[in-house]
């Protein structure tokens, strides 16, 4: 038995920290949607009760450290289930930077075990179970538009943004999530304008959705990493109508309402980062 699941890489559009938890986590308020870059997920059923992972990455583990070992593990002791799994992950999603890689790769997996074992497990279940494991796979379980609340774990569907394309723009360096959020000082971080960017989803208005992007992380990590400022800068030298960093980044993305000039952005900055990719929404 074979199941192929897509997992789809995230940019925040607009991502908030609230104040710290007692449990160690942060509140947060972050609302995200799905663009088409992806990792490919197959999923093969083993006789033997055990989890194996494959994939080829230099930058990520294929054993129980593997966020998707984990959802395995954790999908199969949930519903009892005895049979073992074969995951072959094939790596898309840029390592450590800001998009989801790791969390969406989990949330395929739960989502495909599911089909998999034809389990019918509601995707509230899923989205639940996922949040045990880490605070973007609730949302990453769900896709397309929508706000995650708490640490991660309440997510509501928003309206799709109006169509655009995005230039995704990473450096060559990780940021570790973790690092980031220990330095947030509730009093002295950027609030974005969350309500704002739910309105302009809802008017499906590109400009007032542009004009309100905003990421409480992003001051922190380009104080480690300046070069972030400086993708930025040359994203909106080129034309990007909206430019922000994802997550707790380092990845920058610039929101572009047109094919051609994202197609011009995309050709500029492939001479000056790593990694640069041009994609459209999915969700």
């Amino acid at each position: 038995m074979t199941h192929f699941e897509k997992a789809p890489a995230k940019i925040n559009l607009s991502l908030d920290v609230l104040g710290k938890r007692d449990d160690g986590y942060h509140d947060v308020e972050m609302i995200m949607t799905t663009v088409d870059l992806a990792d490919r997920i197959e999923l093969n059923t083993l006789v033997e009760d055990r989890i194996e992972v494959s994939l080829w990455s230099r930058y990520v583990p294929n054993d129980e450290r593997n966020l998707a070992y984990k959802a395995a593990k954790a999908f199969k002791q949930k519903y009892n289930i005895t049979k073992g799994v074969h995951i072959k992950i094939e790596k898309v999603i840029p390592v450590s930077a800001g998009l989801g890689g790791g969390s969406t790769d989990a949330a395929a997996v739960l989502r495909g075990l599911n089909q998999l074992w034809n389990m019918n497990i509601p995707i509230d279940e899923l989205a639940k179970l996922g949040s045990t494991l880490g605070a973007d796979i609730p949302f990453c379980v769900y896709g397309s538009t929508g706000i995650a609340k708490g640490f991660g774990e309440i997510v509501e569907k928003l309206p799709s943004p109006p169509p655009f394309w995005v230039v995704l723009a990473k450096p060559d360096i990780g940021v570790s999530t973790k690092t980031i959020f220990q330095r947030v000082k509730i009093d002295e971080i950027y609030h974005p304008n969350t309500e704002g960017v739910i309105q302009a989803l809802h008017e499906k208005n590109f400009t007032k959705l542009c004009h309100h992007i905003g990421n409480s992380l992003e001051a922190i990590t380009t104080s480690l990493h300046p070069e972030i400022i400086r993708i930025k800068a040359k994203m909106r030298q080129a034309g990007a109508s909206g430019v922000l960093m994802s997550g707790s980044g380092p990845t920058v993305y610039g929101l572009v309402e047109h094919e051609s000039k994202a197609q011009r952005i995309y050709n500029g900055m492939k001479g000056f980062c790593t990694d640069v990719y041009l994609v459209r929404l999915i969700g």
